[in-house]
């Protein structure tokens, strides 16, 4: 009898998240209020609120930003036309963008030098996606997108022979090999990137819930409703049978899902901060759970760097 708690890890945030929000905090260090900062840095309430607290304003587009302010463009990524319009309105620009988001518009834009047809696997209307989309430019052929296997059986593509493929980068990894084995059997010269473009953070979140799940009576998911990984936290524990609810804080927490006897797991997205699970373990406590010792599962030693404008000497 009793209620228990146990903590996914690795979990919260990833290499990139921290970077994006360091960014932030450095330039509104040197430069004072206003920054302005292209979309939400990264997909979570807190974290918005508490830089918008500091000074940054947050904004859909470049063209909302004075001539000749500072702008700091999301760990999602803009497209290239982004790039070009704060450029022409000669706004000093900070690249937030995650390195392995980075990384795939590198590939995008090279599939586009090769004026190789691409297709994008991601949702519609993510900041990460759009991005991506924009730096694919060759005229004379397309890039697309596709959702789920259905979509990909509804393509119809210029030249078969001539095919690519990349991720967003935070999507299901179960998902996602569905979609690309639906893309090969369809298109057997279908090229893919050398490595997986899933992130390590988002790969690792996932691997500990699938160990996590099948020793839980339920699964709370500490992320905001807008983060793409959050989402396939919380999507991934229902899949294994757990039920499971994506939280923002220990605000969402419905007494009626706690019941004793009962295993509790609680993990949180890439974008959600640990002070947010913290506090999800109080209100725990508060209704009589005890916290198991956690157990790091696998070591997460990835630092990406800051622009050099801003690194401490």
């Amino acid at each position: 009898m009793g209620i228990y708690v146990r903590l996914a890890n690795p979990r919260g945030f990833c290499a990139g998240v921290d970077r994006a929000i360091e960014i932030v905090n450095r330039v509104l260090d040197k430069f004072g209020s206003p920054v302005y900062v292209r979309h939400e840095v990264v997909h979570n309430k807190t974290v918005v609120e508490g830089l918008r607290r500091r000074g940054a304003i947050f904004v859909d587009e470049v063209s909302e930003i004075p001539k000749g302010s500072t702008v700091i463009f999301s760990a999602h990524g803009v497209a290239k036309q982004v790039q070009r319009d704060a450029e022409e309105r000669n706004l000093r620009v900070f690249d937030a963008t995650c390195p392995l988001v980075s990384k795939v518009h590198n590939e995008v834009v090279k599939f586009s030098d090769q004026s190789r047809e691409t297709v994008l696997i991601g949702h519609a209307g993510h900041p990460e996606v759009d991005g991506t989309l924009g730096h694919y430019e060759d005229s004379s052929n397309a890039m697309y997108l596709v959702e789920n296997p259905s979509d990909v059986e509804k393509l119809c593509v210029k030249n078969p022979q001539a095919l690519s493929f990349v991720t967003q980068t935070t999507l299901s990894v179960d998902d996602t090999q569905l979609i690309i084995d639906a893309l090969r059997k369809r298109f057997p010269l279908i090229e893919g990137p050398r490595k997986d473009d899933i992130c390590y953070a988002t790969q690792n979140r996932q691997d500990a819930v699938k160990r996590l799940a099948g020793d839980c009576d339920l699964l709370l998911v500490v992320g905001s409703q807008n983060s793409s990984n959050s989402n396939r936290l919380h999507e991934l524990a229902l899949r294994l049978g757990c039920t499971s609810y994506l939280i923002d804080d220990e605000a969402d927490i419905d007494k009626n899902w706690i019941k004793d006897p009962m295993v509790i797991g609680v993990t949180s997205g890439a974008s959600a901060p640990e002070i947010l699970v913290s506090r999800v373990l109080e209100k725990l406590r508060e209704y009589g759970a005890i916290i198991y010792p956690e157990k790091e599962i696998s070591h997460e030693g990835v630092e990406f760097s800051l622009p050099k404008a801003l690194r401490k000497k």
